[in-house]
């Protein structure tokens, strides 16, 4: 409907790389729903802590990617203080930890991905999302139903549908649409470390919103912890505004200076050919040779 009211333009690009991101995508979401299913809440959320050091750690291996000392204080602040609010009970089972490693490294690498795509074909998170949400859609369409199977023993196409859960059905789809669409949004004007930074406070804002409307169970831990993680969150919005300035003050002190040669070349007439400054020869003829013919 976006693409036929003219929100945003088609842009067809590396077939495969949309293919395999968009599998990818689907396993990622699959593997974190397996996590939560296989491991308590308190673990799951240990599991999602994980992400930005993992991510962090990919970015530096193989991107080359430099974070500051700043920067990995202030995530270690908001990963504490998130941590002291979120994680409660970790109730361990090896088929749980595998689900959770793999659902770590499939986020951090699909996130990264998310990043890297929309910079290096320069599509627009929009366009990058119109392409590989087939993809994805697929796969958890194929897997979904069989698994759903397999761990419940019921079959999720003989659920007797009311117009009720229909309705809320569209509407848990509206709302991942908006989801997926701010997600690749984020990640590809900022980056995927930022992105976990912004579904932390996610995380505690679902905290304090459980408190104030439906007045959930809370403590001063979840206090201090909410606390805590929204200092790291601005010391990083903090840390990096001051990079990227710095950035910007020294993109053009770095810009090669223009060679006055290469402006207005200084050339010499000796031995009848013309001689830059910086000891280069212009395609030039000499004068002597004017009485052959000569092309444009």
């Amino acid at each position: 409907m976006a693409l036929w009211m003219k929100l945003f333009e088609h842009k067809p690009f590396d077939a495969r790389a949309v293919m395999g991101f968009g599998i990818l995508n689907g396993i990622s979401i699959g593997l974190l729903n397996l996590s939560l299913g296989f491991n308590s809440v308190g673990f799951y959320q240990m599991t999602k802590l994980a992400i930005i050091p993992c991510t962090v750690l990919l970015e530096t291996l193989f991107f080359r990617k430099q974070f500051s000392r700043s920067i990995q204080l202030s995530l270690t602040i908001l990963l504490m203080g998130v941590g002291i609010a979120t994680v409660t009970d970790l109730q361990l089972n090896v088929l749980g930890s595998i689900l959770s490693l793999l659902a770590v490294l499939t986020t951090c690498v699909a996130q990264i991905m998310t990043n890297t795509i929309q910079k290096k074909f320069r599509v627009s998170s929009t366009q990058l999302l119109y392409q590989s949400c087939p993809y994805q859609a697929l796969t958890l369409f194929i897997v979904g139903p069989f698994l759903d199977g397999l761990l419940t023993n019921k079959n999720v196409l003989a659920f007797k549908y009311t117009p009720l859960v229909l309705f809320f059905i569209v509407l848990s789809c509206l709302i991942s649409v908006s989801v997926n669409f701010s997600t690749f949004l984020v990640i590809g004007k900022t980056s995927p470390v930022t992105y976990q930074v912004l579904g932390h406070l996610k995380t505690c804002l679902v905290l304090a919103f459980g408190y104030v409307l439906l007045r959930d169970p809370f403590s001063w831990r979840n206090i201090l912890g909410i606390l805590i993680a929204v200092v790291g969150m601005v010391l990083y919005s903090y840390c990096c505004t001051l990079e990227n300035q710095q950035k910007q003050n020294e993109a053009p002190a770095k810009l090669p200076e223009v060679k006055e040669s290469e402006t207005d070349p200084l050339i010499s007439a000796e031995n009848g050919t013309g001689i830059l400054a910086d000891g280069g020869v212009p395609n030039v003829v000499p004068l002597w040779n004017s009485n052959k013919d000569l092309d444009a």
